[in-house]
């Protein structure tokens, strides 16, 4: 599948202007790519609970989920306002690597953008092995 790398950094950069950061004051936004060319978006929602906060990669994903998608994950763009080259946290990398170890990710750079793959920032994801 070709991935249009501009088009998911611009619904990235998008959403990003939607953010609720008023602690940290870094929107960030998301778009998701699934195999079947449907794209979903998400940015991060802060609590003054910062536990409580949701990244905008996890709410990218979850309103996939929510919307019923079954196809696999193929990329996903993230978008920081005032960083560029922003990888996803910890629990978003676990998150990104739940639902396809293959994803790709792009990043703004002052260059345009560079990719990676999730295996790559994720080298060994959590992977739940259950007994039959």
């Amino acid at each position: 599948m070709k991935i249009n790398y501009d088009e998911l950094l611009a619904k990235a950069k998008e959403v990003s202007k939607n953010a609720y950061a008023p602690y940290s004051n870094f929107p960030v936004g998301a778009c998701v790519l699934f195999e079947n060319g449907n794209m979903y978006t998400g940015c991060n929602v802060e609590n003054a609970s910062y536990g409580l906060s949701l990244c905008a990669e996890r709410n990218a994903i979850s309103t996939a989920v929510a919307a019923g998608e079954k196809a696999k994950l193929v990329a996903i763009a993230i978008v920081a306002e005032n960083m560029l080259d922003c990888p996803p946290c910890g629990a978003c990398r676990q998150w990104i690597y739940e639902f396809s170890p293959d994803a790709e990710l792009i990043f703004e750079t002052k260059d345009g953008y560079c990719t990676t793959t999730i295996k790559e920032l994720l080298p060994k994801g959590f992977v739940l092995n259950t007994k039959d």
